[in-house]
């Protein structure tokens, strides 16, 4: 029993790491209609700039403390998000306003490839650390009930913790502000929003920057944990079928989401891997969503969408 949970609890941890990712695609679908596929990329290519800053910074201004070099760090890598956010608006979905769907979904396809390069121009494509002081060492829970008991990762704890957090903070920025109900009123139709005073453009570079914060916030725990490398915008691409399970439109069910997914892979990988030869991680993702498309495709908090005749 003690090993079961500890499974589940790494599952649950992984999972909650995954909704991380799934948040910024939740975000940028919830105000906008787009489904966003350079998500994964901008999670890189904010852990490539957290990465480099933290190095660069000590050497640029001589400081001596990590705390101070870290929080200068992140306060530069988010306004280069920020300004990645703003030119995404400006050359690209500016010009696509009240364009299909399919088309919107390409360019951010092309928005993806972009920063995967850029990145690697600007940044290098090395394998970088980032350390922020997240505690590595880990706990042993409930020794007294199961033999040896239960090992705990602390750094899952604190991405556990800051995934709820925004999860709290996002679902009352958009049900209870001003520019909140204004997305979500873009996101219904970009015409009406437009007609009744609604500036689509300033809205846009409010949800891509919110977007690029989220995948700052991932990418540092994401980096932390396993160290900032290329493979990061693949390893996001599991934030896919994750938000097919709670709701494209749904910032909770980004949590509930990722704990299902975290939790049936893990438990599926160690307990029915050695029977079936293995690999089960790499598919279990994209098969549990293909049977909600199947079975409710809206997802588990999603919104029905109803056409009347």
């Amino acid at each position: 029993m003690g090993f079961f949970l500890e499974t589940l609890f790494g599952g649950l941890m992984t999972g909650m790491l995954y909704s991380l990712v799934a948040l910024g695609f939740v975000l940028i679908f919830k105000a906008s209609g787009v489904f966003n596929f350079a998500q994964g990329a901008m999670v890189l290519f904010a852990a490539l700039a957290m990465a480099r800053f933290s190095e660069w910074v000590p050497a640029w201004t001589g400081l001596q403390s990590r705390f101070l070099a870290n929080a200068i760090a992140f306060a530069l890598a988010l306004l280069l998000m920020v300004a990645v956010a703003w030119l995404i608006e400006r050359l690209v979905l500016g010009k696509l306003v009240n364009q299909e769907g399919i088309t919107l979904l390409m360019s951010t396809l092309g928005i993806s490839y972009f920063l995967d390069g850029f990145g690697q121009t600007l940044f290098g494509s090395d394998i970088y650390k980032i350390d922020v002081g997240m505690p590595k060492e880990p706990l042993f829970l409930f020794e007294s009930m199961f033999q040896g008991g239960v090992l705990v990762n602390q750094e899952d704890l604190v991405a556990a913790g800051v995934a709820a957090a925004l999860v709290a903070s996002l679902a009352l920025f958009f049900q209870y502000t001003g520019t909140g109900r204004a997305l979500r009123a873009v996101a219904d139709d970009h015409q009406a929003a437009q007609s009744i005073g609604i500036p689509l453009k300033r809205i846009w570079v409010i949800v891509w920057s919110v977007a690029g914060f989220v995948a700052l916030v991932a990418g540092v725990i994401w980096g932390s944990k396993l160290g900032v490398q290329f493979s990061l915008s693949v390893l996001a691409l599991k934030a896919l079928p994750l938000v097919i399970l709670g709701g494209l439109t749904s910032v909770p069910g980004a949590i509930v989401g990722g704990l299902i997914l975290g939790a049936g892979e893990k438990i599926a990988e160690v307990f029915l891997g050695p029977k079936l030869g293995g690999g089960i991680e790499i598919w279990f993702a994209y098969v549990l969503a293909l049977v909600f498309l199947l079975i409710r495709p809206q997802g588990l908090f999603g919104e029905k969408i109803i056409d009347r005749v």
